[in-house]
């Protein structure tokens, strides 16, 4: 009986090792739960057998091997706040844009009606409206300078762990 149970731990084992090798093969995430999923196991299994659970520890803390031109899930999620963050400053550019084509169309009709502003006041609200343009689109050029800045900050600190992890000796 004890031979038996021996065995069936052995099979338990080598299940949970093809499990870890198949999940960093195919690029997915190390977990103690998703391991013992795949392998057909309890997983209060690792915590009887505390070298498998700190394999997948292990594991877990190292990046998953995937293909150099494999997309990772930070630098999608990195790619998708900036582009949100893009999407906000353009619906805020067009509302400015709006805004002041309708101030326009505005000032034209006040104009040709005849009731509109002498020249020199005309000349001047023109010019603020000049400089609001070009803050609007220095602000644009800031927030897109920040979501580079942003991202080339995520790459080193890619770079970092990579650069941080343990080299094999051999």
């Amino acid at each position: 009986m004890v031979e038996g149970r021996r065995a069936e731990t052995e099979r338990h084992r080598q299940r949970i090792l093809a499990a870890i090798t198949a999940a960093r093969a195919e690029g997915e995430a190390v977990t103690v739960a998703g391991i013992a999923r795949r392998a057909g196991v309890d997983r209060t299994f690792f915590y009887r057998h505390r070298d498998l659970l700190d394999h997948i520890h292990t594991l877990a803390a190292q990046p998953p091997n995937l293909d150099p031109g494999a997309v990772s899930r930070d630098s999608l999620r990195a790619d998708l706040h900036a582009t949100q963050a893009r999407c906000a400053r353009y619906a805020a550019r067009v509302q400015q844009l709006e805004r002041r084509l309708s101030e326009l169309m505005g000032e034209q009709t006040w104009k040709t009606s005849g009731l509109g502003a002498p020249d020199d006041i005309d000349q001047l609200h023109q010019r603020i409206t000049a400089l609001a343009a070009e803050v609007a689109d220095v602000r644009i050029q800031l927030g897109e300078r920040t979501d580079e800045l942003h991202a080339a900050r995520l790459a080193n600190r890619e770079f970092m762990t990579l650069l941080n992890l343990p080299q094999p000796t051999g």
